[in-house]
This record gives C-alpha cells, sequence and structure tokens, in this order.
C-alpha cells in the first residue's frame, strides 16, 4: 500500500509531465463520467480514481465503460481497458450510447491548434485545399467536444500553436465565425437549444488556462519556473494575465509515487 505524503513535491524532483497529468486529474470531479484517450487522460484519469474522484467512470473511445486496469493500458483499443468494465462494446457504443445521450460530464482532449476562443484545429495548416501541412484529421475530437458537458485540452505551449485565428475550426470553442474570416458570435447562437457545454481549460506544459463570461481565454494558474509574461509571449494573441491566481499546485508525494509505482510503473507514458 502506497504511504500517504500530501506534502508538495520540490522543483526538479518532478517532470513536467509529472505536473501535467496532476494537473489534469485535478478536473475530475468525482462522480463523473470521462471520456478519455490515450496518453496523459489515461494517467490523469486513473491518478483522479485514486486520489479524488474514486466514483469517476471512464469512458475508452473504443468502446470499455467504467473499467478498473490493474495495468495502465498503451491505447484506448488495448484489452486492459475492459478489466471489470461494466460494458465492453465498441465506437458505437462509447459514441451513439454514450455521449451522443449525453452522459458523459468531462472529456480530455488534444489539438495541433487553438484560438483565444478555445476553438482548437486537429485538420490542416495553411489553406484547406491547398494546405503546408495535413494532419490525421478529426478522429473523435468534434463530436466529443460538442457533446461533452466539458471538455480540458492537454496541448504544447508554443506560439505557433496559440493563435489569433486558427486555421481550420475542427472542434468549436465558446466563439465561432458567422462565416470565414467574419465576426465571432457566442456558440449559444449558433447551437441554440442544442448548446451543452464546452471548453472548461486548456492545460500546457507552461500554465493552466481558462474562459471568461465572454468566451475569452485567460491565464489563471501558471506552472512553476515560469512567469505570466513568458506564457504571454508564447501566444500569438493578446493573453490576458491580469487574473493570475498563483501558480499551479506542485504534484504531492504521494500522487508520484501513485503516478510512478501504480498508474504506469511500467513506464508506458512516464520517462
Amino acid at each position: 500500500m502506497t504511504a500517504k505524503n500530501n506534502k508538495l513535491a520540490k522543483a526538479g524532483e518532478y517532470k513536467p509531465i509529472d505536473l501535467l497529468a496532476v494537473a489534469a486529474a485535478r478536473e475530475v470531479v468525482d462522480g463523473d463520467i470521462v471520456f478519455a484517450g490515450t496518453g496523459l487522460p489515461m494517467l490523469a484519469i486513473m491518478l483522479a480514481q485514486k486520489v479524488s474522484a474514486p466514483n469517476a467512470v471512464c469512458i475508452y473511445e473504443a468502446g470499455s465503460i467504467d473499467g478498473r486496469p490493474i495495468d495502465l493500458p498503451t491505447s484506448v483499443g488495448d484489452a486492459r481497458c475492459a478489466h471489470q468494465a461494466s460494458m465492453a462494446a465498441g465506437l458505437t457504443e462509447a459514441f451513439y450510447g454514450q455521449l451522443h445521450c449525453g452522459y458523459v460530464d468531462l472529456a480530455f482532449l488534444g489539438g495541433a491548434e487553438i484560438d483565444k476562443y478555445g476553438n482548437v484545429n486537429t485538420t490542416v495548416v495553411g489553406d484547406y485545399l491547398s494546405p503546408e501541412k495535413r494532419f490525421t484529421g478529426s478522429g473523435g475530437n468534434p463530436d466529443i467536444n460538442a457533446l461533452a458537458r466539458r471538455t480540458v485540452f492537454i496541448m504544447v505551449q508554443e506560439k505557433r500553436r496559440f493563435r489569433e485565428r486558427v486555421d481550420y475550426i475542427t472542434s468549436p470553442g465558446w466563439r465561432l465565425p458567422k462565416w470565414p474570416g467574419g465576426e465571432f458570435v457566442h456558440k449559444r447562437e449558433v447551437y441554440g437549444k442544442f448548446f451543452r457545454g464546452g471548453v472548461e481549460a486548456v492545460i500546457t506544459n507552461m500554465g493552466v488556462f481558462r474562459f471568461d463570461e465572454e468566451g475569452v481565454m485567460y491565464l489563471d494558474t501558471v506552472h512553476p519556473g515560469f512567469t505570466p509574461q513568458q506564457v504571454k509571449d508564447n501566444c500569438s494573441f493578446d493573453l490576458n494575465i491580469s487574473r493570475v491566481s498563483g501558480e499551479t499546485k506542485p504534484p504531492t508525494y504521494y500522487e508520484l509515487e501513485l503516478l510512478y509505482k501504480e498508474v504506469d510503473p511500467e513506464g508506458i507514458f512516464l520517462p
């Protein structure tokens, strides 16, 4: 049994990926139904279930629902996802039986680009018909983002990724252009009665971002070792840093021990 030590780890005693996993785990509320993908989302949900959200239910895209894997799965299609699961079905059940029916409270997603309204691009860089680079595509990104009540994006912080306008909107944020290049309107005006939720937070290797009442991104906490100005300098838009509440809370020794000894002892995603 892992000994519980809730003292905060000091700088140099944890890695950036540890802080990302812990920060994401803190977004999970006990009892949440969570749609998680491969990698960091797996670390986050499994850690949350061991620390603060024992009643959280995890849905993996390939179709396992409420599994409690003994070992960390290597992907959402790993058979280990189905250990002790309430259901082991397939994509149809995961998307149409759960997500589209409105059961998902929280989703973890990634993206190549994001703008100040939370619009995410996982499709192309440049013009759609003649792109500089074409990515693998949307996958389930737009469905999951649009139909979960809350979405948390986990991304790398780079100026080229945090754009004034993304080249292509794969997954809509809080404000959408009325037409390509046009003025932005709140998604409630676009979705109408079908509006369900939106982007709750963006977690990067530099900080945690949230969205104000108008659907505009602001910096909530800055990770230890960075300043708010450094984070702002890594955005292509004028990031609001006036609402910074302080530093992101580092992992505790207990959380680190769980991550490395119980969640991912094989080092599948952790270094």
